[in-house]
């Protein structure tokens, strides 16, 4: 097929001029971390010529593509990391988590947003009793921790009720998070890019980046080489092909049914220790997770679904979120997060003018605004 890109080269003095010459500073990844790090550059240095660079004609990788769930950790994931982690780093991480979505709902403003409070639920499936008896046993203690944080009393609460509210099948209880919530990511990436305009930064798709040289001053791109001040690397689940250590990506399915008639559902789930999550979007259901059935194969960058976790999505709905009711898939998709050894971000610098913010464990909704603050802070 033919390349319909111009290279820079063969670009007018006024494109050349505006967009590519005497550039301040170079985001890689028009995301979340990358719309947020030119945001906070330009409001740091006003004067600055700021470019945002995208491969695709959107975000490539879980930007516009996640759940859009606004969470900051349930009981089985924060009982799971204190049996891994020590106290001070799992209770930063949820600071960071809920201070960053506050951040994220200042700047985009919770109308647009669309963001809704309605709670979020772990629920607990009839053949596992062991979570249950711990999370009850710690409530006080996670309840205790939450208010030092938030200032909020009781977070987390049994809720018993759930289950006949709701039409689960096949569960036994449920633990409610009052503070989570939910949000449009499609309304939010478009809140993003506006912002960039109305602030004079130049976001241009299309753009692939093939390497960066010369300390972050030069990048080189299927365009041709673009000089800068310096660079950001903000590409999350692909930052592997920057040769960033300990990042690897993992993909995460999703699929969103048919509109249901009078659905029941309505808040954000977790089932199976997180690593399926299901929440209403108007009277359809959107749902996700299953990388735990292949781990190794949803270590990938391929933007596909496979029929082993569809089929495991489908069938959870069948029989705990929407038995004996008839449903269609309407939507399916897959998103590209990045993980590591540790659910800490890398924000770094990694040379004179090069840094990075990635790894974002699959939290880039709560803390991709702040690791974009926090890069931008570091020039």
């Amino acid at each position: 097929m033919p390349n319909n890109h111009l290279n820079i080269a063969q670009l007018s003095f006024w494109e050349r001029q505006n967009y590519f010459e005497d550039l301040d500073f170079l985001i890689i990844g028009a995301g979340i971390v990358g719309c947020s790090t030119a945001i906070h550059l330009k409001e740091k240095y006003p004067d600055a010529k700021l470019l945002v660079v995208e491969r695709s004609y959107l975000p490539s990788g879980a930007s516009t593509k996640n759940a859009g769930f606004a969470c900051f950790g349930s009981p089985t994931e924060l009982l799971d990391d204190l049996s891994n982690m020590s106290e001070t780093e799992v209770w930063t991480t949820v600071e960071n988590r809920w201070r960053g979505l506050m951040h994220l709902r200042e700047l985009i403003g919770d109308k647009i947003l669309e963001f809704e409070q309605h709670g979020s639920w772990e629920i607990i499936h009839q053949q596992k009793m062991n979570p249950v008896d711990e999370i009850r046993n710690q409530l006080e203690y996670l309840n205790q921790k939450l208010f030092e944080i938030t200032g909020e009393k009781s977070v987390y609460s049994e809720d018993s009720t759930a289950v006949a509210n709701f039409g689960f099948q096949h569960i036994q209880t449920t633990f409610k998070n009052r503070l989570e919530g939910q949000i449009h990511t499609g309304k939010m990436m478009i809140r993003f890019h506006q912002l960039l305009a109305e602030k004079g930064i130049h976001l241009l798709t299309g753009i692939d980046v093939e390497s960066i040289e010369n300390k972050g001053n030069l990048v080189r791109t299927n365009i041709g080489e673009i000089k800068t001040k310096s660079t950001f690397i903000t590409v999350n689940g692909f930052a592997q092909k920057f040769g960033i250590q300990d990042t690897k990506p993992a993909r995460a399915q999703v699929l969103v049914t048919s509109e249901i008639p009078n659905l029941k559902i309505k808040g954000t789930f977790h089932y199976d220790e997180g690593y399926y999550y299901f929440r209403n979007v108007g009277n359809r259901v959107l749902l996700g997770g299953g990388r735990n059935l292949d781990f190794e194969g949803e270590t990938t960058t391929e933007m596909t679904v496979t029929p082993k976790i569809t089929d495991s999505l489908t069938s959870l709905l069948k029989e705990v979120v929407l038995p004996n009711q008839p449903f269609k898939i309407d939507y399916h998709w897959s998103g590209i997060m990045g993980i590591g050894s540790t659910k800490k971000p890398i924000v770094k610098k990694l040379d004179h003018s090069l840094y990075a913010g990635v790894r974002l464990g699959g939290m880039g909704v709560a803390i991709g605004t702040n690791v974009g603050k926090e890069l931008a802070e570091m020039v």
